[in-house]
């Protein structure tokens, strides 16, 4: 710089002021260092912040649902008349039970046989046996085995005297070996347990046996066993 100008410008007022703030700045900085080292900064602390607990959620129960009632509406049920019953007057006749019985109790002697041939000791050979022969003295009573109406009463060749009776769905029953008067004749009624006649030994075919009644049952002309016939 020229000597000059600075010679003026230290002469002048504004020289002095710049160099009285320079030397204010210095100053003011140093103390500030200085005074920095000594002491440790100040720690602040901070407030702690409040926990803010979230409000409980309001519940609201639901309102009840208002059902309203409605009252069905009558109905009407139309009831059909009752249809006329036609009355049967005709008075019920008591009817008796159907009774089974025995013609007469006794040993088998020969039993009912049409499956296999059996031996006969009167003709001596071997013969089907479509009847029972059941052993009783002369003079034994004989019965009629079920209710039904004589059909014959007849003098057999080979059989004897032998009554015939018919009964209800197509059975007959047949007492042969007799003796020669029966108590019952052609076309009587008789009841189960009556009396028919009596055990004779009019029969030729069987003499060879001891007296027995020889008693037989068809079925619409079958032979049937006597045993089923009396335990039905």
């Amino acid at each position: 710089m020229d000597k000059k100008k600075w010679e003026a410008l230290r002469g002048s007022a504004g020289f002095y002021i710049t160099l009285a703030v320079c030397l204010l700045v210095v100053g003011v900085s140093g103390w500030a260092l200085l005074s920095g080292r000594g002491e440790e900064p100040a720690i602040v602390e901070e407030d702690p912040v409040p926990e803010v607990s979230a409000p409980a959620p309001e519940v609201t129960e639901p309102e009840p649902e208002v059902v309203e009632t409605v009252e069905p509406e009558p109905i009407e049920v139309e009831t059909a008349p009752m249809p006329e019953v036609e009355v049967d007057d005709t008075p019920v006749v008591a009817q008796a039970p159907r009774l089974v019985v025995s013609p007469l109790n006794g040993q088998v002697l020969t039993a009912f046989s049409v499956d296999r041939l059996v031996y006969d000791v009167t003709m001596d050979d071997w013969r089907i046996h479509d009847g029972v022969d059941i052993s009783a003295k002369p003079g034994t009573t004989v019965l009629a085995a079920c209710s039904g109406t004589v059909l014959a009463v007849e003098d057999d060749p080979m059989m004897g005297t032998t009554v015939t009776i018919s009964h209800d769905g197509g059975y007959q029953t047949t007492y042969a070996n007799l003796q020669a008067q029966p108590t019952v004749e052609e076309g009587d009624t008789v009841s189960a347990g009556q009396i028919i006649g009596a055990v004779g030994t009019t029969a030729k075919a069987e003499s060879g046996q001891s007296p027995h009644l020889h008693f037989s049952v068809t079925k619409d002309g079958d032979a049937v066993d006597p045993d089923a016939f009396l335990n039905r």
